[in-house]
């Protein structure tokens, strides 16, 4: 997936800070770690046959014993979560995980410009007709999170897959969501998004902006 060339969130994040350097401020060595051990929470999660529990290796990705009980830590409080909130018990029976989408030609309209990109998306929950995004947080309370799904634009992500499947068939990404676990308390946080609503327009916004000029520069 992360070999091919259709324009992804990613793609969009990277030309952001090429062009704003200054909003990019978290450390290259901080970042490798929490996409580190973001990676080993996913696939614990949504890819579990993918685990290697004796050599602590996702794929070629190596883990300290430290960080492999961290993650199944986090494993735990979604699957204590889940026994509370039956649409994320759900989510973690039935799901499809890392369910990947492409659009060769997914076309945009922004003011009067009109243009077209490949694009490519791929969700960490897929439920047949949406899908939904899995994270850890540092926020403790439902306000600190919804204040990072702006600040990290995790709003973005989700208007962007949203409208790439959408894009693909109109019968699917019309909404979606995003279950967050606090790294530092015992908490799973959980924001549904609509088609339409503050959140989705709010993302929409910042990648049509950041598409139109991908088109103008890349």
């Amino acid at each position: 997936y992360y070999s091919r060339s259709e324009v992804s969130n990613s793609d969009l994040t990277s030309l952001k800070y090429q062009l704003h350097p200054q909003l990019n401020f978290i450390k290259d060595k901080d970042r490798k770690k929490a996409f580190h051990l973001g990676t080993l929470v996913d696939c614990l999660v949504t890819e579990p046959a993918k685990a290697n529990h004796f050599r602590h290796t996702v794929d070629d990705e190596q883990y300290t014993d430290a960080e492999w009980k961290w993650g199944k830590a986090q494993l735990e409080k979604l699957r204590k979560a889940a026994k509370k909130d039956p649409f994320l018990a759900l989510v973690l029976a039935k799901a499809d995980g890392q369910k990947s989408f492409f659009n060769p030609c997914q076309h945009f309209d922004v003011g009067c410009y009109s243009f077209d990109l490949p694009t490519r998306c791929k969700f960490d929950w897929w439920l047949g007709s949406f899908g939904g995004d899995l994270k850890t947080t540092t926020a403790t309370s439902q306000d600190q999170f919804e204040n990072a799904i702006d600040f990290f634009d995790w709003d973005r992500s989700r208007a962007w897959y949203m409208d790439l499947t959408h894009s693909i068939n109109p019968a699917m990404g019309n909404q979606d969501f995003i279950y967050a676990v606090s790294k530092t308390a015992n908490k799973v946080f959980f924001k549904k998004i609509i088609r339409g609503d503050e959140t989705y327009e709010r993302g929409r916004e910042k990648y049509l902006e950041l598409a139109f000029k991908y088109w103008l520069f890349v």
